[in-house]
């Protein structure tokens, strides 16, 4: 492993004659493996490809594709490390004024929809010439998905580019095996058999692989049509089910979408990358830095993060609903050997910049480094169930003696003083390690004042709904945390990652979560509010109103003001937001009710533990409750058991007030499906979440997940048209689907 002094060519005085590939970028040239192009564009290189680098171009006119000529083979197009949309919009949909892939943080210096827009300029400018397109943007909109920023369905990728083919994943076995073939003259549109790609054929074409909906009477492969997908958010929510469960190398099938006289074929995943051939990757010579032509710019931003991290490994069995990790990367681990990642360590070492510090050695998981088990090997990750929730499964294998050893071996390395983990840490794997070496070593030697956890909630119908463990999972880790460091004579903290308006999440669960805040004693400086991004099944409830994976109802805030309160309501110290609790008071039940009264001051509301062992000792000794007590809280427990009777005047407002939702509702007055209480019209949304209900109440039934949401039309459980789900990402044989 070795530093590379010279970079890809940047312009046609560094070529020595014509380039197979010219790679347009949407991100400004850095050549470090934490860069999907750097990886890209040097195993090419590596197996005897030229490629030019045309990073940022202007795509305004055509004259920077034409800047290299017409290259041999054809053209690699990306967007950049991540979605151009969410590069250039905040869930707010405000424009950025800073771009950390860009050149002394610029924006502005890519367009919009940076594939599409990318492969148009190419086709003006060079007509009918092989165009594969990859990357985050791609690879998350291989198929129709919902634009948040556009409020539609839209087409997937590959129609709107008119590019030739969609790598999707991680590229690197795809590409290789798509430019041999293109060496050895296959034309484009004959390339129809490499896994991890998606083609155009016509309605009737053979297809290569099994096909996840099943075959017509006329074998021809079954598939939603584009207009399905757009008009029925059933259709939609089913499908993207289907595309989950097959995005597996050993289970997954290809998959049919139809467009008009376009069939689009995604064929299954590549295998994930073993060991040996990680170790490959990661030890191609690299720059490890941004071009040096931006040095006058600054710098790329982005580079600091990453220029003295080890990423370890790839994929992720978490299985988060809202990110996009398992539809890209895919569910199953691997990592890379330790020899790999302690000789990087020594190169770290050497730079001439390097202060003793190695910032990280993670990955989408920072303590992942095997499948989670022995059966993913051979039978694939399974469809229906996921290996840490609702509880981790059986099978399930938490071993760091792996990852303790690679720790070990960085701190020995000479010139390291100290290893940080700033990736992601997935508290709930760590508990379930029946030995507490990592937890120890993570606390005493790996921890730089603060460590960065996503419990991300704490209300039930929120944490169901992301996927996440219950909040006494984190409480568990909490208390181990402060306790580990207490031995070791530390003041470290955690600082928890938090999400409002996630799918599931009433204002109700707002609330509660900010009471639980505030008796945490935690005052958080920055919030995440739910971002809509393609290939996530969070984005999937948020647009559809179900749950892919049961089709079961599910609420959904899309009302910008109630986003901007749940937001507010998780920063309840700020002077500025009292004003917002009291108006968030309107979307409560009494229970939330009580609590943003705390919040702002008052006695503690219906989830105050204290309130609960005193109301059960109570009880047990056959006492009655003080009346203050009793005219505070309508149940006398925090799970919902044991019914109080309540005052009148609380009657009168709901029928009941369990904080887990499980008791039915009042409906408004007005029979409108907005609010728990009558609220305020909210003009265009309220109206179309009404009409889309007939007037009725919309409250979910379902336990766990009650109050008003944005659901499907016609989107009660029994009335599916696409058949029966299955567990097997499949449904009732494809017998009801149309093949147009």
């Amino acid at each position: 492993m070795q530093i590379n002094e010279h970079f890809l060519p940047v312009n046609p005085e560094e070529l020595d004659g014509q380039p197979d590939f010219v790679y347009v970028n949407g991100d400004a040239y850095v050549d470090h493996p934490s860069f999907g192009a750097a990886i890209i564009s040097r195993v090419l290189e590596a197996h005897g490809f030229t490629v030019a680098m045309l990073c940022q171009p202007d795509w305004r006119t055509t004259d920077d594709f034409k800047r290299f000529g017409k290259p041999r083979l054809g053209f690699l197009v990306s967007a950049g490390n991540i979605d151009s949309m969410v590069a250039h919009y905040t869930a707010a949909k405000k424009r950025r004024s800073e771009d950390y892939y860009s050149p002394g943080c610029r924006a502005g210096l890519r367009p919009d929809r940076a594939t599409i827009v990318y492969c148009n300029r190419i086709r003006e400018a060079w007509g009918d010439i092989p165009i594969l397109i990859g990357g985050l943007e791609a690879s998350l909109r291989r198929f129709a998905h919902y634009d948040y920023w556009q409020d539609a369905v839209r087409r997937s990728v590959l129609v709107d580019s008119r590019a030739d083919i969609l790598m999707y994943g991680m590229g690197e076995r795809s590409v290789v095996r798509l430019a041999e073939l293109l060496a050895k003259g296959v034309p484009v549109k004959k390339i129809r058999d490499v896994r991890g790609t998606a083609y155009l054929a016509k309605p009737g074409d053979k297809i290569a692989f099994d096909c996840a909906e099943g075959f017509d009477e006329d074998g021809q492969p079954n598939g939603y049509t584009y207009e399905e997908l757009k008009s029925d958010k059933r259709a939609y929510a089913d499908a993207f089910r289907i595309q989950y469960y097959n995005n597996d190398a050993i289970r997954g099938k290809a998959i049919v979408e139809y467009y008009d006289e376009k069939m689009l074929v995604v064929n299954p995943p590549q295998p994930p990358l073993e060991r040996e051939e990680l170790d490959e990757v990661y030890a191609l010579p690299y720059a490890r830095t941004y071009h040096p032509m931006y040095e006058k710019d600054g710098g790329v931003p982005a580079i600091k993060e990453v220029r003295f991290s080890i990423t370890h490994n790839r994929g992720c069995f978490g299985g988060c609903n809202f990110c996009a990790i398992a539809f890209h990367q895919g569910r199953a681990v691997r990592s890379r050997s330790i020899e790999s990642c302690v000789e990087e360590g020594r190169l770290l070492a050497s730079l001439p910049d390097f202060k003793g510090y190695i910032h990280d050695v993670g990955g989408p998981t920072a303590n992942f480094r095997a499948p989670a088990c022995e059966k993913q090997l051979k039978s694939g990750v399974c469809p229906g169930r996921r290996c840490l929730f609702p509880k981790p499964c059986p099978n399930l294998r938490a071993d760091h003696s792996e990852y303790v050893r690679l720790l070990e071996e960085l701190e020995a390395i000479p010139g390291v003083k100290k290893v940080f983990i700033r990736s992601g840490i997935r508290f709930d794997y760590l508990l379930e390690d029946p030995s507490d070496e990592f937890f120890r070593k993570l606390v005493r030697d790996h921890v730089s004042g603060q460590l960065k956890v996503a419990p991300e909630h704490c209300a039930p119908n929120a944490l169901t709904r992301m996927g996440k463990p219950p909040v006494e999972v984190y409480d568990r880790f909490r208390e181990k945390f402060f306790a580990l460091s207490a031995e070791c004579g530390k003041e470290q903290y955690l600082v928890p990652y938090l999400m409002s308006s996630h799918p599931g999440c009433t204002m109700d669960d707002a609330a509660r979560l900010a009471v639980y805040l505030k008796r945490s004693k935690l005052s958080p400086e920055q919030v995440q509010d739910f971002y809509p991004t393609p290939g996530t099944a969070s984005t999937v409830m948020y647009y559809t109103g179900l749950d892919p994976f049961t089709a079961r109802e599910v609420y959904a805030v899309t009302d910008y003001r109630e986003k901007q309160l749940q937001r507010a309501l998780l920063q309840w110290f700020k002077p500025e937001n009292r004003r917002l609790i009291r108006e968030a008071m309107a979307y409560c039940t009494p229970a939330g009710v009580r609590d943003l009264e705390e919040l702002l001051g008052g006695s503690p509301g219906i989830h105050d533990p204290e309130r609960v062992r005193s109301a059960k000792e109570n009880d047990s000794r056959g006492q009655k409750k003080p009346a203050s007590d009793r005219r505070d809280t309508d149940r006398s427990s925090e799970s919902g058991r044991g019914r109080q009777q309540k005052p009148a005047s609380d009657r009168r407002d709901a029928d009941r007030s369990s904080e887990s939702g499980r008791g039915r509702q009042q409906k408004p007055r007005d029979g409108a499906a907005a609010r728990c209480k009558t609220a305020p019209s909210r003009g265009k949304n309220a109206a179309n979440r009404s009409a889309s209900d007939g007037g009725k109440n919309s409250f979910d039934n379902e336990k766990n997940n009650r109050g008003r949401g944005k659901y499907a039309p016609g989107s009660g459980r029994n009335d599916d048209k696409r058949g029966k789900y299955t567990p097997d990402g499949g449904t009732n044989g494809g017998k009801n689907r149309k093949k147009r």
